[in-house]
């Protein structure tokens, strides 16, 4: 199964994440299938930048977002 989540590739401490498509056996910073956006919880308000034409065709071809990353697509569609 496909899952649209969270990759962390921030510091210690300052945390930064991609919002990638990647097989659900993977590891949480192991190997995706392709990057469709970007989440920064360090500004303020949060930084959300999303590929919608991604998003949108990843979800129609079966890929399940997570919790997190469905709330920060719907917050980024907004």
């Amino acid at each position: 199964m496909v899952k649209i989540r969270l990759q962390r590739v921030g510091k210690k401490k300052a945390p930064f994440y991609h919002v990638v498509v990647a097989d659900s056996r993977s590891p949480r910073d192991g190997k995706i299938v392709e990057k469709i956006g970007t989440y920064n919880p360090m500004t303020n308000p949060a930084t959300v930048e999303l590929d919608n034409e991604k998003v949108a065709e990843w979800i129609k071809n079966g890929a399940q977002p997570t919790d997190t990353v469905k709330a920060l697509i719907k917050n980024a569609t907004k």
